[in-house]
C-alpha cells in the first residue's frame, strides 16, 4: 500500500511569537504620552506677568470743549489806609516813648529811611542840632531818605510820605495835636504810631481821620 504522508502537526509552541522576551532582556515599558503642562505657580514676592493696560477712553469727536464764560469785572481796590498804633504816654514821656518805638522798628528790620518822627512840642535834639547848620542842610538829609528824619509837626506838610510815621504828642498849643495827627496820617504809608494821652489822641483821630 502506498504510504500517505502524515499531515504536519502544529504544536502550541509554534503559535506566533512568544509573549516573553528572550532570556536576559527586559521588554521596554511604553512611556505615557506627555500632555499639556500646568502653569507653574508664581513664587511669593514675585509678581506675575503684567496685565495689559486697558485702552484709554477717548472723548467723542463731536464733544466740543466748554468755552469759559465772561469773567466778572474786578472790583476796584480800596485805598490803602495806614494802621494806627497808640502808645499811652504823658506829654513829658511822649518823646522817650517815640524813641523806643523807633528802636523797635529798626530792630524788627525797618530801614531807617522808612521812618519819620514828628513832635508837637519841643523839637527832638537831633533836629535842633541839624537845624543849627541851616535849613538847606537839614532838609537835604530829608530828601536823601537814608536815615530817620525828625521834624516839628508845624512843618510836617513839607515832609514826604514814608512807610512809618511816629508822632510824639509832647506838648505845644492845644491845637497842635489836632493839626499834626491828620497830617501825619496822610504821610504814613503803612503805619502811624502816636505816643501821648490816649483820650486826646482818640478824640482827634476819631474826628479828623
Amino acid at each position: 500500500m502506498p504510504l500517505i504522508p502524515e499531515e504536519p502537526q502544529i504544536h502550541e509552541s509554534a503559535q506566533g511569537p512568544r509573549a516573553t522576551p528572550a532570556s536576559g532582556r527586559t521588554a521596554p515599558t511604553p512611556r505615557p504620552v506627555p500632555g499639556p503642562r500646568p502653569a507653574a505657580p508664581s513664587r511669593p514676592g514675585r509678581p506675575g506677568p503684567p496685565r495689559p493696560t486697558p485702552p484709554a477712553q477717548r472723548a467723542p469727536r463731536d464733544a466740543a470743549p466748554a468755552k469759559p464764560g465772561p469773567s466778572a469785572p474786578a472790583a476796584p481796590a480800596a485805598a490803602a489806609s495806614p494802621q494806627i498804633q497808640l502808645i499811652p504816654a504823658s506829654a513829658e514821656g511822649a518823646l522817650d516813648a517815640a524813641e523806643e518805638a523807633v528802636d523797635l522798628l529798626l530792630d524788627s528790620g525797618r530801614a531807617p529811611g522808612d521812618v519819620l518822627v514828628l513832635t508837637t512840642g519841643a523839637q527832638h535834639p537831633w533836629a535842633e542840632h541839624e537845624l543849627s547848620f541851616g535849613e538847606a542842610s537839614y532838609w537835604a538829609q530829608h530828601d536823601a531818605g537814608d536815615d530817620v528824619f525828625y521834624a516839628d509837626a508845624a512843618v510836617a506838610a513839607r515832609a514826604a510820605t514814608r512807610p512809618v510815621v511816629v508822632v510824639a504828642v509832647n506838648g505845644g498849643p492845644a491845637s497842635a495835636a489836632a493839626t499834626a495827627l491828620p497830617l501825619a496820617h496822610s504821610r504814613a504809608g503803612a503805619l502811624l504810631i502816636v505816643c501821648g494821652d490816649p483820650q486826646q489822641i482818640n478824640s482827634v483821630l476819631g474826628a479828623g481821620v
